[in-house]
């Protein structure tokens, strides 16, 4: 078992949280860096996908929720990240924002990795 501080600041307000935390590692594999680590991949993953999909893909948002439907959604919401991290863009949001300006951009980028 272990403590974590969490530290957030948002808009100039600073605001700090302490959780506890249980892990099955023993004391020889459970040293603060490495349990700091384990915390710090999980907000990675986080952040990198679950956010990306709730927020800038309307995920959560979807009301589709019968047979396959759901699964191929995720499947094409994760493809299409894929497809935008691959080129090496990183801004997903913004992007998202300019292909639906611009669809001509989206399409050359689906046609960049589609088999020949």
């Amino acid at each position: 078992m272990c403590l974590l501080e969490r530290v957030r600041r948002t808009k100039g307000k600073e605001t700090t949280e302490t959780v506890c935390a249980v892990t099955s590692l023993g004391p020889e594999k459970a040293s603060a860096d490495r349990l700091l680590a384990i915390a710090r991949g999980h907000w990675d993953i986080e952040n990198r996908l679950h956010w990306v999909r709730d927020v800038s893909l309307g995920e959560d948002a979807c009301r589709v929720r019968t047979g396959a439907a759901p699964q191929i959604l995720a499947a094409l919401r994760n493809t299409g990240l894929w497809l935008l991290r691959s080129s090496g863009l990183t801004a997903i949001a913004s992007t998202l924002r300019r292909h639906a300006a611009k669809p001509e951009e989206a399409l050359n980028l689906v046609m960049r990795y589609a088999p020949t």
